[in-house]
């Protein structure tokens, strides 16, 4: 059993769409699964019409449809020109769309759009796409059939950030998709979305038809997950910044977690958990150049250098916190720690000294509720856009000069704060983020020249 997941750049275009099915025939596994993401831009379009309609703008909410109808249909009639499939799916667009219409006129109409509305809206354009790559292998003359994904990957009730109920998915997905696999037959789904026990559809979060692809993977004991998308692998940087960056073979569990948390978007970061608990080897494959090998993930890798990668994630908030309070003190920290507990709001990196700490996020939906309850600790100030730049690569404790040479690469940018020894394969350090890009070229040639 294989599952391959493509994203929404492999699926941008009737062509891009023929070579994932050609890409699935050659597939070696008999047995397969094949998740896939919204094409190209479409849950953006989506988000952004439900956006337009709660701001009372329903006419350039509808707009965005048009666009989102353009785009499928074009697809469509490039495809099955002649063929009598063309109805069948155009009229399956036209009842999504309206569907999607009734949607936007309920959240113009309320001026409230929720968490559930939303993902009720965004997750459309993975239940179209799928349903277009499946009626071409079919009409390929490949046995394919499509399933929604969200008969069997029963999610909590967290909506936007859905997270997977073990117990239900596991037998549902099992008892959906083995009894097709086993006789032959590739399965087609979608990523990102999924349903509470009650029916209600959820997402995962942006990015997590990764993760998808991983619960799908575990919960199918699959033999290995690839994750296809638009560059030849895990790399030492972003190949978009920096032209000499180049492919890592392999990488281990633990560096590709830490390269997908702290900004290496090959990969979104959940996808690995699931992966490491159950040892399953992911590989990440170019859509546009088949025959490059990837980089495959897993547990132990042969790679003996010391520095792996450099990656940068923007778009991070930084809270400084200063009490004296802090000194000598116990359950300080606690106390500090909750406030972001009670509003969901994950920690990316921290750092502490006698009367003070400093500390990341990248979510700030809550930031206001959070300052205003953090200042019963101490004075409060926020630094918005900024960047974290991680170093990531092995042994750090057992290596000298590391932090020396990182420092020194950087000795022209200024540094906001700095995390280290909580890992030994990372070292990171927040920078504004017009100067993530310069951090990024200036250590890459620190480490890769």
């Amino acid at each position: 059993m294989i599952v391959l997941k493509f994203g929404g750049t492999s699926l941008g275009s009737a062509e891009r769409m023929q070579q994932v099915v050609e890409l699935v025939a050659a597939a070696p596994d008999r047995e397969r699964v094949i998740v896939l993401s919204a094409m190209s831009g479409v849950t953006n379009a989506l988000i952004e019409g439900a956006e337009k309609a709660l701001a009372r703008d329903l006419g350039a909410a509808l707009e965005r449809i048009d666009w989102i109808h353009r785009k499928h249909a074009q697809a469509i009639d490039a495809l099955f020109a002649g063929s009598p499939v063309k109805d069948g799916l155009e009229r399956e667009l036209e009842a999504r769309l309206d569907e999607l219409k009734i949607l936007y006129k309920g959240i113009n109409y309320l001026g409230e759009l929720t968490r559930r509305s939303l993902d009720a809206v965004s997750g459309v354009g993975e239940l179209l796409s799928s349903r277009i790559v499946a009626a071409l292998a079919s009409a390929r003359g490949h046995r394919a059939v499509w399933l929604d994904a969200r008969q069997f990957l029963v999610t909590d009730a967290d909506f936007g950030r859905a997270n997977p109920l073990w117990d239900e998915l596991t037998p549902a997905t099992r008892s959906a998709i083995l009894p097709l696999t086993g006789a032959g037959t590739t399965v087609i789904t979608q990523g990102f979305i999924g349903s509470t026990t009650s029916g209600a559809s959820t997402t995962l979060g942006r990015g997590g038809s990764d993760y998808s692809a991983a619960i799908i993977g575990v919960a199918l004991d699959a033999r290995e997950i690839q994750i296809w998308t638009d560059v030849d692998g895990m790399m030492t940087a972003d190949p978009r910044i920096i032209a000499g960056a180049r492919v890592l073979p392999e990488v281990s569990f633990q560096e590709a977690s830490e390269l997908a948390y702290f900004g290496a978007k090959v990969l979104h970061p959940s996808t690995i958990k699931p992966a490491v608990e159950k040892n399953i080897p992911v590989r990440i494959l170019n859509t546009m150049r088949p025959d490059q090998p990837g980089t495959l993930i897993k547990d132990q890798v042969k790679a003996t250098e010391t520095i792996r990668a450099v990656a940068a994630k923007k778009g991070i908030t930084v809270i400084f916190i200063s009490s004296p309070r802090m000194l000598m003190s116990h359950g300080f920290l606690a106390g500090v720690f909750a406030v972001f507990d009670k509003y969901r709001t994950p920690i990316d990196l921290i750092a502490t000294s006698e009367i003070s700490v400093s500390l990341t996020i990248d979510q700030t939906e809550n930031l206001q509720q959070l300052t205003g309850e953090l200042a019963d600790y101490g004075d409060v100030r926020v630094v918005s856009d900024a960047a974290i730049v991680s170093v990531v690569g092995r042994q750090f404790r057992e290596q000298s000069g590391i932090a020396g040479r990182v420092f020194n690469a950087l000795s022209d940018i200024n540094i906001i704060m700095i995390s280290g020894g909580a890992s030994d394969i990372n070292l990171s350090f927040v920078v504004g983020s017009e100067d993530a890009d310069r951090a990024m070229k200036q250590l890459h040639t620190e480490f890769f020249r």
